[in-house]
């Protein structure tokens, strides 16, 4: 039996052994499948401990590298506190001191350990603004308004630990931290600053002040020097009209030379005067460029022939004899350069070209003048346009000056928007040029508006008023000797009592002089009822300042003759006077009239005066239409002021309606009032008109 069975427990066996096998396999698979599992895992475990552990490295560096950042920034921040030249106080949102810079205890004498904690109005605030402080605080914490901060440096005042206040300059800016708003404060002491300010002002007051008695001395000295330089022209000018031998005549014509060349020489220290005060003008009319070199040239014809010089100008291109420019100016600088190279050149040439050196749409004329004189230096080239320079200065040297003339040509080559030079070889010669930039004019009129002087037609009853015996003299003979009638009044009450009295074709009244000037006087004529309300009232000044001329003219003054008193000019003011003005009237404006006040304030002064002018009569016209009930007095008052300044344009018929608007305000004749006022509108739109022209 065991034999039968051994095969099937044999098969039995290799069956268990072959499921034992199959089963283990099954195992160790399952075990193999589980390990790699656990591999992986492991695996990943370890990466994300490494990227971890890289994070948390990346995390340390930063934070190092942060609190590296912390403490240069501190280190930084206290060292700009502790080098800084502003004092820095920090403060917290209820005003304690949280920190007190070095500079600030240098500022005000505390230490830092003695403030900290300390409300900052009890350490810095003055006495007197602490309550203004302390309420700007409380209006700060309840409604959050800040006047101060962070609205720039403000000038403050501070205290002193001594307790005495200084200047401060203060600007505080706010912060948020995690304790609060904090405030920095930013202070400078700025007492040296005021104090240079002060300096400054002091300096600059001085300086202005210095000015102004340069420029009052310089007018009384016109005055002063003018006064008896008219005495002494006058009276040689008297002394003409008697007999004299021709030796006597010989030395009459020395002393007038000598004179005018005094009175140029003043009026070029006037001119400059002007210039560096920026007060001198220019008038730009139609000048003839050929004309005028011809009448200089033929001026300086005699000195030419004397020094055995040959004097000769032409034109370089073709002509533009008429431009645009001013002519006095430009009369004196070109008299100025071509008498210099006449006068300092022996036996050789002396030549003159004018071009016109612009472009297309632009004109700029190059006037040269070349001469073989000794010639200049380089080192006196460089200062010839200097104040009272002159090529040589040795007691023995041939030709005189003062060395004003170059230095006023180049102010007036300045004020005319030009430039002038010089070229210069020591021994061969010197060319001097000027660029003036001008505008072309047209054609003349060959028919002039009236003549040069004119002859009065009847005789003239004149009241001279002069304090000065001499001048009153003087003009007293030549008044006379044109066969006017002269009274005399020594001072400025006895003007105005004279003109008060007795009517008068013309006042001539002196400025200075004591007790009552010139300029009282005529406004007290001007507003008194006297004979001579209306009566021509002309200035006789020594003072020229152009400034002061103006002034006159405002007081009511028709016009000015300046000291020194020559006969042509009386002449023609004697025959403006004493003929009938109506060949000068046209329509509203005596042109006459209009064109002396031009004459005398030169064209800017005259222009802005006639805008103001036209201002003053639209504003009032305006009030006096306004239909408000207006005072008697104040319309009086008003139309006398105005017509004193219709007076000097030449405004006759206005100023005649203004004169009766006064007269009816002054007895308070509504109607009279009503009906001249109606004129006085018709008046003026037709004056305007003229005026605009």
């Amino acid at each position: 039996m065991a034999l039968e069975i051994a095969p099937t427990v044999r098969a039995l066996g290799n069956s268990g052994l072959d499921l034992y096998a199959r089963e283990a396999d099954f195992q160790r698979e399952k075990v193999a499948r589980t390990m790699t599992q656990l591999a992986v895992a492991i695996a990943a475990l370890i990466a994300v401990l490494l990227f971890a552990i890289l994070h948390l490295y990346r995390l340390n560096a930063n934070i190092y590298r942060r609190e590296q950042e912390n403490k240069q920034t501190s280190m930084r921040m206290s060292t700009v506190m502790g080098t800084s030249l502003d004092g820095v106080i920090v403060c917290d949102a209820n005003g304690l001191i949280l920190q007190f810079s070095p500079a600030a205890e240098g500022i005000f004498g505390f230490k830092e350990e003695d403030v900290l904690g300390q409300e900052i109005g009890s350490v810095i605030v003055p006495d007197h603004m602490r309550k203004a402080h302390d309420a700007g605080m409380e209006r700060m914490r309840d409604k959050g308004e800040k006047r101060v901060v962070g609205k720039g440096r403000v000038k403050l005042e501070a205290k002193h630990r001594e307790g005495h206040i200084f200047p401060v300059e203060l600007a505080i800016q706010s912060a948020t931290t995690d304790e609060g708003e904090i405030f920095v404060a930013f202070l400078r002491d700025i007492s040296n600053r005021v104090a240079a300010e002060a300096e400054l002002v002091a300096a600059r007051d001085k300086a202005l002040a210095g000015e102004k008695l340069k420029t009052d001395f310089l007018s009384t000295m016109s005055h002063e020097i003018r006064t008896p330089l008219n005495g002494l022209l006058g009276n040689m000018s008297l002394l003409r009209d008697t007999t004299l031998s021709p030796l006597q005549e010989r030395y009459v014509g020395y002393m007038e030379t000598s004179g005018r060349l005094l009175m140029s020489h003043i009026s070029d220290v006037l001119d400059i005067t002007r210039y560096d005060a920026g007060k001198l003008s220019t008038r730009s009319r139609p000048v003839d460029i050929s004309a005028l070199l011809q009448d200089i040239v033929d001026n300086q014809k005699g000195t030419a022939t004397r020094n055995e010089t040959s004097l000769t100008w032409r034109w370089r291109g073709e002509p533009m004899n008429r431009v645009l420019s001013d002519h006095d100016r430009l009369q004196h600088v070109l008299m100025n350069l071509i008498g210099n190279a006449v006068k300092f050149t022996r036996r050789g040439e002396v030549s003159v070209t004018v071009e016109n050196v612009g472009e297309a749409d632009e004109t700029e004329l190059l006037i040269k003048i070349a001469d073989t004189g000794p010639g200049i230096s380089a080192d006196l080239a460089e200062r010839i346009f200097d104040d009272f320079v002159t090529g040589n200065v040795a007691y023995d040297r041939e030709a005189g000056g003062t060395g004003l003339g170059l230095s006023i040509a180049k102010r007036f080559v300045d004020a005319l928007g030009g430039e002038i030079g010089v070229e210069s070889v020591v021994g061969e010669g010197s060319t001097f040029w000027v660029k003036l930039p001008v505008t072309p004019a047209g054609e003349a009129d060959d028919k002039p508006k009236r003549p040069a002087i004119l002859l009065p037609t009847r005789p003239l009853n004149v009241l001279l008023v002069e304090d000065n015996e001499i001048n009153r003299i003087v003009a007293r003979e030549m008044l006379q000797a044109e066969g006017h009638l002269v009274v005399e009044a020594h001072d400025g009450p006895q003007g105005v009592a004279a003109a008060a009295e007795t009517h008068f074709d013309l006042i001539l009244m002196d400025i200075s002089m004591p007790i009552m000037d010139g300029r009282a006087a005529t406004r007290a004529i001007r507003n008194s009822n006297g004979a001579c309300k209306d009566t021509v009232i002309v200035a006789l000044t020594a003072n020229a300042m152009p400034e002061e001329q103006r002034e006159f003219l405002a007081d009511g003054m028709n016009g000015i003759l300046t000291k020194p008193l020559s006969r042509p000019a009386l002449r023609d003011l004697l025959g403006q006077i004493g003929r009938p003005s109506s060949h000068e009237t046209h329509g509203m404006i005596d042109t006459g009239h209009s064109d002396q006040t031009r004459d005398t304030l030169g064209e800017e002064a005259f222009v802005k005066l006639r805008s103001r002018f036209v201002t003053e009569v639209d504003e009032f016209q305006d009030w006096l239409e306004s239909g408000e009930v207006h005072d008697f007095l104040e319309i009086s008052a008003r139309a006398h002021k105005v017509a004193g300044s219709a007076a000097v344009f030449g405004a006759g018929p206005l100023g005649k309606t203004l004169k009766q608007i006064e007269r009816a305000a002054k007895v308070g004749n509504v109607d009279d009032i009503r009906d001249s006022s109606a004129r006085f509108a018709a008046s003026w739109i037709q004056t305007k008109a003229q005026l605009s022209q």
